[in-house]
């Protein structure tokens, strides 16, 4: 997490470039080898790599979308009212993170603590204060998602050098905690490293006074995690055997080295390779700012390209197999799936010459019968972004490869050290060229009875196309997509409507976007199911990642069509805008009008919030119809709060309460945007009347509002 022997980042916000601490190679070395066996089953998919320490700041933040997109599974937040950060409470952010099918919320219970190192105030002042914590967990709805973290990097802080003074003291707040939840789960020790002889030591005394962790925890942030995690993997269950403690799941909820790591591709695939060869979960450490997603994610709803390559990792299906790099302790790490009932397999991979330069290498696949004699390999590539949005994967080449000795061998040159890279290996059966700017249904996340047959069809682009949706409720085909900007885009959906026995000629599907139904797409009839239309509807999207599917819908087979692919185009459409400063508003209490040359038009409206009778209201937002809208909000918000205050920047998500025509409060986070000039937007669905509205922002609390810019109304389809 955050040692003191450890060089912190002051405010700094940037990830530096990856230093030359992981093997490279020369510059005209051999290409490696990764081999890939099918044939060798390694257990279910975990997904435990997608884990973040303070990646989460409120509700909102990051974006759902970003979140859901991943699969994620552990998260580690701080103490309920805790004072080390201001935001990123544990019982706050629960219901967005099981929303989007989160597991376990570890509880950093010593961040009720302000400062960095925690304050020592004894251990009766820690007690009283666990008590108040625990009784918050035991009332809340999610109780049973929470883990109890009592000490954090405690090798490190009140105990450095007294391991008999932890144990004494684990064992007293770990009956506390249970004496108050019964069933509780609690992790730990949460050591600041692997420490072989002082986990021997605490195994046996837990054991020997009954206050065994539930879950084992300690952090992999150094340089030794690339060449010795398998040896410290290996020691740890070594222990467990010889102490005569059952296997204990484990996290190491701090990962990652403090400058090189956090969003770069090509550094994070090797733990998330190594993670999951191990089925461990493990949270990325926070070196940066909070609800992030540990620098996954920027502007609140963008991907940088760190943020790919667990999308890749969760969307891996089927049962995860052998995979055997050039060296167990190299650079090159990689993963894979196999899904049999898909057809498909996938290989993510990377992490070769990290720093700088690129490599060659070949992938080979053994068991290649699982998927055919002859297949097609597609080969898609995302860069380093740092902070900045990445523009998302590209093609870096494809082919059909027919199988020698029950293998295949893909050749690649000219890797980059920092990127991670896909293999999609499917039938041979492809018709079209891939493209980074179609997305093809058959890669796409499946649901229901949603499936890839790879049958004797014609006419569909890509490797073939998803069927189901015919005597089904349930199929639905999730498009994850990106765009560079907020605006109006055309959704283009290929599809298949032929006869169907008991269906209308005409068919129909139902479109939902980031979580919510939006509309019911017409789909007109085709002669056959090899032949093919496009239907397009217009959609307002957010800049930055959203979530696109395609659903069954209806009890009849009004929704029997197959899908091919979607393309997604920029386009036009109606947009209002409305300036904070406009004459027109009314400003109310000390809400005032501020000159910033950085904002639309040179002003902004500030000062508002810090009680209920500061507010801005924008009068007249005209539409023609009455319904829901987006509302996009230009703001600006640069606060920094209290917390510790030696270590990262303590940036402050302030909120708005929105009020549309005095109706109900709507209390939305607006992401820190690293700078009072620094203008961002945030995308807020408003239910508008025909004709003129008002719409209200303030903040009853003693918080402020951000600084408003200026509102934008936009239809949600047009």
């Amino acid at each position: 997490m955050r040692s003191p022997v450890r060089k912190v980042l002051g405010g700094a916000i940037a990830v530096v470039a990856c230093s030359a601490l992981l093997p490279s190679l020369p510059a005209q070395a051999a290409a490696s080898q990764l081999t890939v066996d099918l044939a060798t089953g390694t257990g279910a998919l975990r997904y435990g790599a997608t884990g973040f320490l303070y990646g989460l700041g409120d509700e909102g933040i990051p974006n759902e979308t970003m979140l859901a997109a991943l699969k994620p599974q552990v998260t580690a937040q701080k103490a309920p009212d805790g004072l080390q950060h201001p935001n990123g409470d544990a019982l706050k952010i629960a219901p967005m993170f099981k929303r989007t099918g989160g597991r376990d919320i570890q509880i950093y219970m010593q961040d009720v603590y302000q400062q960095w190192p925690y304050e020592n105030n004894g251990i009766a002042d820690y007690l009283a204060k666990v008590d108040t914590m625990t009784r918050k967990v035991v009332a809340d709805p999610y109780r049973s998602s929470y883990v109890y973290v009592p000490f954090n990097e405690p090798d490190q802080i009140w105990y450095a050098g007294n391991l008999a003074g932890l144990e004494t003291d684990w064992k007293t707040v770990v009956q506390k905690i249970r004496s108050i939840d019964s069933t509780a789960r609690i992790a730990g020790p949460n050591f600041s490293s692997y420490r072989s002889a002082d986990l021997r030591s605490f195994l046996t005394y837990a054991k020997a006074n009954g206050v065994l962790p539930d879950v084992m925890t300690w952090h992999e942030l150094g340089n030794d995690f690339y060449s010795s995690w398998q040896d410290h993997y290996n020691d740890y269950r070594s222990i467990e055997t010889s102490v005569g403690v059952s296997a204990r799941p484990i996290t190491i909820n701090e990962y990652g080295r403090s400058s090189g790591d956090l969003g770069v591709p090509g550094n994070l695939v090797q733990y998330v390779a190594k993670f999951e060869n191990s089925k461990v979960d493990g949270c990325l450490a926070y070196w940066t700012t909070a609800g992030g997603l540990n620098d996954l994610v920027t502007h609140n709803n963008q991907a940088t390209g760190g943020w790919w390559l667990y999308k890749w990792y969760g969307e891996l299906t089927g049962n995860t197999v052998a995979v055997t790099p050039p060296s167990a302790s190299g650079s090159l790490q990689g993963l894979a799936a196999l899904d049999t009932g898909k057809h498909q397999a996938r290989v993510v991979f990377g992490g070769n010459n990290p720093a700088t330069g690129t490599y060659d290498t070949n992938v080979v696949v053994k068991g290649i019968a699982a998927i055919g004699s002859t297949v097609h390999a597609t080969v898609w590539g995302v860069d380093n972004s740092g902070l900045n949005a990445s523009s998302g994967p590209y093609v870096v080449k494809e082919g059909d490869y027919s199988a020698a000795n029950g293998q295949i061998t893909v050749p690649l040159t000219g890797l980059k050290g920092q990127s991670a890279y896909q293999i999609i290996v499917t039938p041979n059966s492809d018709l079209t060229a891939a493209s980074a700017n179609r997305y093809e249904a058959e890669y796409a996340a499946l649901g229901g009875t949603a499936k890839v047959t790879y049958g004797g069809n014609t006419g569909y682009s890509g490797t073939y196309f998803v069927e189901g949706y015919g005597a089904s409720t349930t199929a639905s085909t999730r498009f994850v997509v990106t765009v560079p900007s907020d605006g109006y885009y055309n959704l283009s959906l290929r599809y298949a409507a032929g006869p169907y026995t008991g269906a209308p000629a005409d068919r129909s599907i139902r479109l939902r976007l980031n979580g919510s139904d939006l509309t019911t797409v017409t789909l007109p009839g085709t002669a056959d199911w090899n032949t093919w239309k496009t239907a397009t509807t217009k959609v307002y999207l957010p800049a930055g990642i959203s979530r696109v599917e395609y659903n069954a819908y209806a009890s009849d087979d009004r929704d029997a069509v197959n899908l091919d692919y979607l393309d997604v185009a920029a386009s036009t459409g109606a947009v209002t805008a409305y300036e904070g400063e406009g004459s027109g508003n009314t400003l109310s209490g000390t809400a005032v009008v501020v000159n910033d040359s950085a904002a639309s038009g040179g002003k902004y409206v500030g000062w508002i919030g810090a009680g209920a009778a500061n507010t801005l209201r924008f009068n007249g937002v005209n539409v023609a119809a009455a319904g829901r809208y987006r509302m996009i909000v230009g703001y600006a918000n640069g606060e920094l709060g209290a917390g510790a205050t030696n270590y990262n920047s303590n940036i402050v998500d302030r909120y708005a309460q929105i009020s549309v025509n005095g109706g109900a409060a709507k209390k939305v986070f607006f992401r820190n945007t690293l700078g009072w000039s620094n203008y961002w937007t945030t995308v807020v669905d408003v239910d508008l009347a025909a004709g003129a509205n008002t719409i209200t922002f303030g903040n009853s609390s003693s918080g402020y509002a951000p600084n408003i810019d200026r509102i934008h109304i936009a239809a949600p389809t047009a």
